[in-house]
């Protein structure tokens, strides 16, 4: 199974108008080429059952006469607007009048379809790269287009929490007194178009805005070829615009703190460790998992617990908010990672 979404969605609907259009030049230009224009009468309906009353299907049954001779056949399309007794114009073959076909305007219709659709992909594309460059500018205006240096101190427990029961989630990153040192926060909400977000460092007082794609999928269903999970980050794969900065993360299955079972995770750049972390419920705070001890068993996808001696956690939150927003578990996009990681561990 492949789930589309984002980029590949776009992808999946170029494909589907090409189709559209294809089928309507047919149906209107060649599949009637030579047929001849008469009125018939709709004298029968077929329904067919579709998931739901606007999938299905009304295919008619009609009566029309060639050279004194009537014939009864039933078109190869179909409409909602269809009642027995309605005239229609309809096309047969001169060689072979039982041979039939609508006037054409289901080919008009695919036709447009497939337009409208094309149109679409084009205008949102243009407004995505519009986007984009507007990012890029405001990013360069705040002298913030990289990351910041790695500068380390003591090392500090803090919480990683993700927003939940809402469609404008953000993520956020506490420290033990619940003081929110940076967060992502939602500034735009769009179906076809990457969110806004605001990176906030609340430690340092810098704003960044970024652009936010919607989580894709390529699911195999299957053990021998991984998934791949991922976003795109201002336009770039957000697991390949990690790996652009430096950063690479070792994963592995076990227990955490309170005998949590779920993932481990090391988070180096430049092959230095920068974070250490483990999925938690949504409780991350100790002192609310104990409050929730049967909840505090069960990890969910967007919390954990970091370790850390950086004192910039730009990189560090990117790098857990990736895997909060794709539920993959190693830096590849995927699983295997973490399942190797596992083995290796265990040798």
């Amino acid at each position: 199974m492949i789930s589309v979404r984002g980029p590949k969605l776009k992808i999946f609907a170029a494909v589907l108008a090409v189709i559209a259009l294809a089928g309507g030049i047919y149906f209107t230009f060649f599949q009637s080429r030579g047929f001849v224009k008469t009125t018939a009468t709709i004298i029968d309906i077929e329904r067919n059952d579709g998931a739901g009353d606007a999938s299905d299907t009304f295919t008619p049954t009609v009566e029309y006469t060639v050279n004194g001779k009537t014939y009864t056949e039933q078109l190869d399309e179909s409409s909602a607007s269809y009642k027995v007794g309605k005239t229609i114009s309809v096309r047969y073959d001169p060689n072979d009048p039982s041979v039939v076909h609508g006037d054409g305007t289901i080919g008009i219709y695919f036709m447009a379809v497939g337009a409208a659709i094309l149109v679409f992909i084009a205008v949102t594309s243009i407004t995505e790269k519009k986007a984009q460059t507007r990012v890029r500018e405001q990013q360069e205006a705040a002298g913030r287009t990289g990351y910041a240096p790695s500068v380390q101190g003591a090392e500090r427990e803090l919480y990683f929490l993700t927003d939940l029961g809402t469609a404008k989630y953000g993520h956020r990153m506490e420290d033990g007194a619940r003081r929110v040192l940076y967060e992502a926060k939602m500034t735009r909400f769009s179906v076809t178009q990457p969110f806004g977000f605001d990176f906030i460092d609340h430690e340092h007082g810098t704003t960044v805005p970024h652009l936010v794609g919607h989580s894709e999928e390529s699911r195999w269903d299957t053990f021998l070829i991984d998934n791949h999970f991922t976003f795109e980050l201002d336009g770039v794969d957000v697991w390949k615009h990690l790996r652009e900065n430096g950063v690479k993360v070792e994963s592995s299955l076990g227990g955490g703190s309170g005998k949590l079972v779920g993932t481990n995770y090391r988070i180096l750049r430049g092959g230095v460790e920068i974070a250490r972390a483990e999925t938690a419920s949504q409780y991350v705070h100790e002192e609310d998992a104990r409050q929730h001890s049967v909840a505090s068993a069960v990890p969910v996808q967007g919390f954990y617990r970091v370790w850390t001696r950086e004192q910039n956690l730009d990189l560090v939150f990117l790098t857990l908010m990736a895997f909060a927003r794709t539920g993959a578990s190693d830096s590849n996009g995927g699983n295997f990672g973490t399942i190797l990681g596992t083995i290796k561990n265990h040798l």
